[in-house]
């Protein structure tokens, strides 16, 4: 396949997440769309993404969104259309084929993969055909930190293919991490193939945004000291939502909780109910900023997702992590080390009640709050990356 580029335009990047459960990888695909843009090549990025709410974030001039008919994935695992009457093999089929042709007809320089070699329920493996075949694509796996217990991960990857898949089909691979706090190369034992096409960025600094959005909220009093609860996507945050809907707030704090727009609705319905009846707090679904809500924060309990606990490690947040501890330990782990060095305080779901929530609040912030030494260079380091990549692919073009 040939591709023309006699004539001039911009650099084209792809960034692509399955997004079966949760925002975590549409997320962090937007951040770095959005790092991307900064560039001196200001490359067009098309964002491949697994959910419909993608749409509702604001992307910048120069990023477009291709958003795929929706996977659910329970909290056991199990895949099913999230919305359409298919079957699951039937909306495999349709994702994979709107995938190849999209890659094929946008040609990108640049592809960069979130967390799965071949995509949810091996989606991606035709066009990664197409692009490898053709010869001017470059192809990165970006990878979060922590993936889960070592036994599990090894397991599954030869399950999936992944290995062969990155031999044959990936340039590299870039770990949104930092390697001196968990390197999961040498924890998950993936070998010296692996290792020589890896490097890490450090984990993604967000900013301090010059303004908060916590009036947006709802908060009763823009003097009061806020403390927000985010559980994600909402589908696997039922329980720790209605901890902190039933708990009591320390006299003068107001409680902000995000529920998720994938929380089911009857348990959505339930924890209105509980807010209605406890003043301090107040319920919303969604918010497009979340970051923004959080700088204003004077403390965050959350879930134990990779972006925000990067978000709690920018904004230097006092934080207690009630971590998902299946169907994978991802969380857990990630929680453990970071309270272990005193990032951040954790509390295992066992142990989750709504006085638990509260005899934290009205105890010391110390957690986040010291001299806590992580590389959080990652965005700055992913743009250098990319615009390696972007040079590569024009030389190989032109070599072509």
């Amino acid at each position: 396949m040939f591709i023309d580029r006699s004539i001039s335009r911009r650099p084209r990047v792809a960034l692509y997440s399955h997004d079966t459960l949760g925002f975590g990888h549409l997320r962090r695909n937007l951040l770095l769309a959005r790092r991307l843009r900064d560039l001196p090549q200001a490359p067009d990025v098309l964002l491949i993404a697994g959910m419909r709410e993608a749409g509702a974030f604001d992307l910048p001039e120069g990023v477009d969104l291709l958003s795929l008919p929706g996977y659910a994935k329970d909290c056991g695992g199990t895949y099913a259309a999230r919305h359409l009457g298919l079957s699951l093999s039937e909306l495999a089929s349709l994702r994979s084929q709107t995938i190849r042709s999209a890659l094929l007809g946008y040609k990108p320089d640049l592809v960069v993969v979130d967390n799965v070699p071949l995509g949810a329920q091996g989606e991606l493996e035709p066009a990664l055909q197409a692009l490898r075949a053709a010869g001017e694509t470059r192809i990165v796996l970006g990878l979060r930190d922590v993936i889960d217990d070592r036994r599990k991960v090894r397991s599954q990857w030869i399950r999936a293919r992944n290995f062969e898949t990155l031999r044959e089909h990936y340039d590299q691979v870039w770990i949104y991490g930092d390697p001196g706090f968990y390197d999961p190369v040498a924890e998950y034992g993936l070998g010296e193939a692996i290792a020589a096409k890896t490097r890490y960025t450090g984990y993604l600094r967000r900013d301090v945004p010059a303004t908060s959005g916590v009036t947006d909220a709802g908060r009763a009093s823009d003097e009061a000291p806020l403390v927000l609860c985010t559980v994600g996507g909402g589908r696997d945050g039922v329980a720790l939502a209605e901890a902190f809907a039933r708990a009591a707030l320390p006299d003068g704090m107001q409680g902000l909780l995000v529920t998720g727009t994938q929380m089911d609705a009857a348990a959505q319905d339930r924890i209105a109910d509980l807010a209605a009846r406890n003043p301090a707090i107040t319920v919303v679904p969604f918010m497009k900023d979340l970051v923004s809500v959080m700088s204003g924060a004077e403390r965050v309990i959350a879930m134990g997702g990779y972006n925000t606990i990067c978000e709690i490690l920018s904004l230097r947040r006092p934080a207690l992590i009630v971590p998902r501890t299946a169907p994978r330990r991802e969380q857990a782990i990630r929680a453990e080390r970071l309270a272990a060095v005193g990032a951040l305080d954790m509390l295992l779901p066992d142990d989750l009640t709504p006085r638990a929530l509260t005899d934290w609040l009205a105890g010391p912030a110390c957690a986040g709050t010291g001299d806590l030494r992580f590389d959080l260079n990652g965005l700055d380091r992913f743009a250098a990356f990319a615009s390696e990549a972007l040079r590569l692919a024009e030389i190989a073009v032109q070599a072509a």
